[in-house]
């Protein structure tokens, strides 16, 4: 098989699925503040600067995102206002069993299993196509899991990985929180992300194909003035910012259930959420998702269970 049609089928079959990784996370535009006060400070005073946009923009909801594609690195940041209080929230986000049930909704996500006997601790993500598909045929994006600082009134949470698909290179994760008050947490997610010549080539012809016509949030202004939604890689970081941050919701929300009922609650809310943006963010029926998700979540629970903890 030539060169070219080769790039142009790794792109339709395997970089939809890896977008929904390493765009994963609705991420910081390198916002990286030491642990302490000072970080606590800084975060507060982004929030101060962007509570405008935060009380009134395009999602509907108290979510900020910025993003940029620039020199072979890709970078998205995400601050966001969560309904629940910063302890709840510190106490779930600094387990990587909990970074499993969240990222896991996503419907690129396969599976994603843990290893807290390990130092540092690790979380492997299984990426892959839409629709249902076993581990075994998915991409496994393995991270470190460091809780750098945790307080009273601060988390600061990384995941890094040297190492991606298509021979990107230093994958990093961060998530700080901070309380806003009695009842609400301030969240700030970063990813970045390198990819040299392999990974342009596969992921232009994706979006030249298969992902021609998807869209993020932002407006976008050419230089004769004409708008449009933001496409290519940076709407695809977008989209699955997005995907994320409702995924967090969901998993905040739903942890007043009996942990029994929780993994139906999360998949019907986090798919019921997501509808309500379909422009960006309709890929399937709820019928399918939710089929899917049950599979996939029983292999989770089979590829945990090898693992322990």
């Amino acid at each position: 098989m030539k060169r070219e049609p080769m790039v142009r089928f790794i792109s339709t079959r395997i970089v939809a699925g890896f977008l929904g990784l390493a765009l994963l996370f609705p991420s910081a535009a390198g916002f990286a503040a030491d642990p302490g006060s000072d970080s606590e400070r800084a975060i507060l005073a982004k929030y101060t600067s962007i509570r405008d946009k935060l009380e009134k923009n395009q999602f509907g909801a108290p979510i900020y995102l910025e993003s940029t594609d620039s020199e072979g690195r890709v970078r998205v940041d995400m601050y966001g206002v969560v309904p629940h209080p910063f302890e709840q929230a510190r106490e779930a986000l600094q387990s990587p069993a909990s970074w499993c049930d969240i990222t896991s909704l996503h419907l690129n996500i396969k599976a994603c299993t843990f290893k807290t006997s390990t130092r540092p601790q690790q979380v492997t993500l299984y990426s892959g196509r839409k629709y249902y598909q076993p581990p075994s045929d998915a991409f496994p994006l393995k991270f470190t899991f460091t809780v750098l600082s945790q307080t009273p009134r601060w988390l600061d949470v990384r995941l890094e990985a040297e190492e991606g698909p298509f021979r990107t290179k230093d994958h990093r994760i961060a998530l700080q929180a901070s309380p806003l008050g009695p009842g609400s947490t301030l969240l700030h997610f970063s990813y970045t992300y390198s990819q040299g010549t392999m990974a342009r080539l596969a992921i232009n012809s994706y979006f030249s194909t298969l992902g021609h016509g998807k869209v993020g949030f932002s407006e976008v202004t050419e230089k004769g003035g004409e708008q449009h939604l933001v496409e290519g890689v940076r709407g695809a970081v977008e989209r699955n910012t997005m995907r994320y941050y409702l995924a967090l919701q969901t998993y905040l929300d739903t942890l007043k259930y009996p942990e029994s009922q929780r993994f139906e609650q999360r998949i019907s809310r986090w798919y019921d959420l997501t509808a309500r943006y379909p422009k960006q963010l309709k890929e399937n029926d709820k019928s399918s998702y939710l089929a899917a998700k049950r599979m996939e979540h029983n292999r989770q629970v089979e590829l945990q269970n090898k693992l322990g903890n």
